[in-house]
């Protein structure tokens, strides 16, 4: 039996019991998947750290070429994402037939996300240009990006997959691969990056060969494994391979690109913070970047809960238990409150401590410290919209969330930030603290919002 397929609790047990029963569940879904998400993460560090060793124009290259593909990444792995509640809802209706095609879809979409991809991502010279980047960097982002490329396509592979293992509730098969590529990175790094076994020196360079074999070697055995599995030797792989079915690729862009959409509205509004951030110097820069990566890491759980809760309200669903799959969305509000308070307590209490850790200036320090105190209620009201949004895209709901967090953040955090932070329209000019409260403003929005769609959505009508 696998971790999703849990047997449905019975109408007769207490609700307390019913609730129990289902975060225990949650947490065997979504252990694995924060694994997954810290392994993930531990190759951005990897390679900032070693880049950064060999020189800051390496440091630069790599940190100006991952801003450049992290975004489209995120879009098309979102997109994807939706492979998940599919191949749930499948797996919980007990229509397996289904899943293969559905899987297969998914690969094709993986393999026009790749060309679109590295397409883009080989011919960023006119926007190199517009950065107004020194001669080195300049080259080292692009060869970086050109090393990158190729691994793109192991990738979305990997993405698409995921879809399949996670979706029959097999989120420690991603959880495998993703640390193999890390573990893989490491030593790849080390020897492209600074010349060893008889290679050259790379540099920055290396770091995106490095990036793209791990990947690759993680993807191929991703393959070998699904295809010689017991596991997964009903679902057959290779043979199983479906026709182009178009249909079925516009059902699963219905429900992908709204999730992709939202992901990348995300990310684009904390780049152009940091834009906007520019002109008040370096130590506010760094101050801000320190705080958003400490929430930024403190995110990973409450995230690695919304997927599991994607997953079994999708599977709840398909197995005809609408009710179970109300009580864990709306339960799982509860949960997440409980975290994001537990969360906020420690930023409240440690700001200091955590600014240390990252650096020794005291002046970064103490933007770090003021800044920690607007991102402890930003974490409140950011792990209770991605709750909402997560049990949504179980309900397959993901147009009307994307268009409510493109309101809330574009509508409402970011010119509630600029208006805060530069102006005294509403209060004295904060500076950077303005965007911290104008991006809690747009989170307390989508939470609001997103939370009646969730306690008024209909699944049988979709309205």
């Amino acid at each position: 039996m696998d971790e999703v397929h849990q047997p449905l609790p019975e109408v007769r047990k207490s609700l307390v019991s019913r609730t129990l029963t289902e975060w225990k569940t949650l947490a065997i879904l979504g252990g694995p998947i924060l694994i997954a998400q810290i392994a993930q993460i531990a190759n951005g560090v990897i390679d900032t750290v070693m880049s950064g060793h060999a020189s800051a124009e390496d440091l630069a290259g790599v940190g100006i070429g991952s801003s450049l593909w992290t975004p489209l990444f995120l879009f098309f792995m979102g997109t994807l994402g939706a492979l998940q509640p599919i191949i749930s809802g499948y797996n919980g209706a007990r229509r397996t037939e289904k899943v293969m095609p559905a899987t297969w879809q998914g690969l094709y979409i993986a393999g026009t996300g790749s060309i679109i991809m590295i397409l883009l991502l080989t011919n960023v010279h006119p926007i190199l240009k517009g950065l107004n980047l020194e001669a080195d960097t300049a080259r080292i982002t692009q060869g970086y990006l050109n090393a990158f490329v190729w691994g793109i396509p192991a990738l979305l592979l990997m993405a698409a997959l995921r879809g399949l293992t996670d979706g029959l509730g097999h989120t420690r098969v991603i959880m495998v691969f993703a640390v193999l590529s890390t573990l893989l990175n490491l030593p790849l790094n080390y020897i492209f990056i600074y010349g060893k076994l008889g290679l050259p020196a790379m540099g920055g360079v290396g770091c995106g060969w490095a990036t793209s074999l791990s990947n690759g070697v993680a993807a191929i055995a991703m393959l070998i494994y699904l295809s010689r599995s017991k596991l997964y030797k009903q679902f057959n792989l290779i043979a199983a391979r479906a026709r182009p079915d178009t249909a079925l690729i516009r059902y699963i862009l219905s429900v992908g690109l709204p999730i992709g959409s939202t992901i990348f509205v995300e990310v684009s509004v904390f780049s152009v913070i940091a834009l906007f951030l520019a002109p008040l110097g370096p130590v506010v820069v760094a101050g801000h970047q320190i705080a958003l990566n400490v929430v930024s890491l403190l995110f990973m759980l409450p995230l690695s809960i919304g997927m599991a809760l994607t997953l079994r309200v999708s599977f709840l669903m398909g197995a005809g238990a609408p009710d179970t799959a109300r009580l864990i969305a709306r339960s799982s509000l509860i949960l997440s409150a409980a975290t994001a308070l537990v969360f906020a307590t420690f930023l409240f209490t440690f700001s200091h401590s955590i600014s240390a850790l990252y650096t020794s200036d005291t002046e970064v320090q103490a933007v770090t410290v003021s800044l920690l105190m607007f991102a402890a209620l930003f974490q409140v009201a950011d792990v209770i919209q991605v709750t909402c949004i997560s049990a949504l895209r179980g309900y397959k709901d993901t147009g009307i969330p994307m268009v409510i967090m493109l309101f809330s953040f574009w509508g409402v955090g970011l010119p509630l930030g600029y208006t805060l932070t530069f102006t005294d329209l509403l209060a004295p000019a904060m500076g950077a603290a303005g965007f911290w409260v104008g991006l809690t403003g747009g989170l307390v929005c989508a939470s609001v919002l997103l939370g009646w769609r969730l306690f008024h959505y209909r699944p049988e009508t979709g309205l």
